[in-house]
């Protein structure tokens, strides 16, 4: 989708979280800056719960929000996190750092510095059950210094994963996942306000496939509108079944590039026994994803379908699905060896 994401094109005011207890807690945190720990599963609108907050309570909040992911640390190489634009004015000449040194550097600069507006200022450490112990007792420490001039907030789906006296320092708030009509009232304001065309059925056949992930919702109903040009009737089912399947050729090429061999090969199962799709239109759809995902430069992309060609004639002459496709997903692992 080359669009901008309807996710971000339309983050949600504090009115218009679709949980009403949670909007009421995050009301408190307008009107008092008292550290949060926002908890609840994936996709539930944590983060732009928190987003909302802020802007509510901020004149300024592109400045006085500061979002910290802890994946953008510890899921990263240490040259990607100094060269990031958001890191490098803190980490310029601190490459020696380790990682939780790095994000440590990062937390206490970051609550260290003066609001731009107001009183205080927010600082948002998402995904925060990924933090090692030896890094929450670091925290606990910047929380106590800084506690007059910034507002914690850790969002996290995991809240026994933090330590007590982070917890104690904190404010709970459950955030649970939408219910469908919550989800279907969400879809209907975005697709009123893109101008779209939609009826109840479209819409809530979004909500049921994504199950409560609200932003898998969002992102499912526009890529419906991308593929077909409404959010109607049972058109949902068809483009998200096919947007879920690229999910899954894109997870089997990833697992046979990385050499994951037995990993590769339980996908192509899945899709040969439980989904019963034949070997020529997976072959089909993993030269497609391979394209469009760029997993490949020209010269691997070309070699790639060398091999496909080998393989559609061996499928073609009806032999065993599962060993032809076997052996290009063998040969994807080796290619990556070599």
């Amino acid at each position: 989708m080359d669009a901008p994401l309807w996710t971000d094109a339309h983050a949600p005011s504090l009115e218009e979280i679709p949980q009403d207890d949670v909007r009421d807690h995050l009301r408190r945190g307008v009107e008092e800056p008292i550290n949060l720990v926002v908890h609840g599963p994936a996709g539930s609108g944590k983060t732009a719960a928190v987003r909302a907050m802020a802007r509510e309570a901020h004149a300024d909040p592109e400045n006085d929000l500061i979002e910290i992911n802890v994946a953008d640390v510890f899921d990263r190489t240490k040259s990607e996190i100094t060269d990031d634009p958001r890191f490098t004015p803190f980490l310029t000449g601190r490459s020696d750092l380790s990682k939780r040194d790095m994000l440590n550097h990062v937390l206490k600069e970051s609550a260290g510095y003066a609001p731009v507006s107001g009183e205080y200022k927010t600082l948002l450490l998402d995904n925060a059950e990924a933090v090692r112990e030896d890094f929450q007792q670091a925290l606990r420490r910047v929380m106590e210094r800084h506690y007059r001039t910034t507002q914690f907030v850790l969002t996290t789906r995991q809240p026994t994963k933090l330590i007590p006296p982070i917890r104690s320092r904190c404010f709970p708030v459950p955030v649970r996942a939408p219910t469908g009509d919550e989800v279907v009232a969400v879809l209907s304001r975005i697709a009123e306000a893109e101008g779209v065309e939609y009826d109840e059925e479209g819409l809530r056949f979004v909500a049921t496939v994504a199950d409560g992930d609200l932003r898998e919702a969002i992102l499912g109903a526009q890529a419906t509108y991308a593929r077909t040009g409404a959010i109607e009737g049972t058109d949902p089912l068809d483009v998200l079944r096919d947007v879920g399947e690229d999910d899954e050729i894109e997870a089997m090429i990833e697992a046979a590039v990385a050499g994951e061999f037995d990993d590769a090969r339980s996908i192509l199962d899945d899709l040969l026994v439980d989904e019963g799709r034949d070997g020529e239109a997976i072959l089909e759809d993993l030269l497609r994803v391979a394209r469009k995902r760029e997993f490949y430069d020209d010269e691997d992309l070309a070699a790639l379908h060398r091999l496909a060609g080998d393989v559609e004639m061996d499928l073609s002459e009806g032999t065993s699905d599962r060993i032809h496709l076997s052996h290009l997903l063998a040969e994807l692992g080796r290619g990556e060896e070599a």
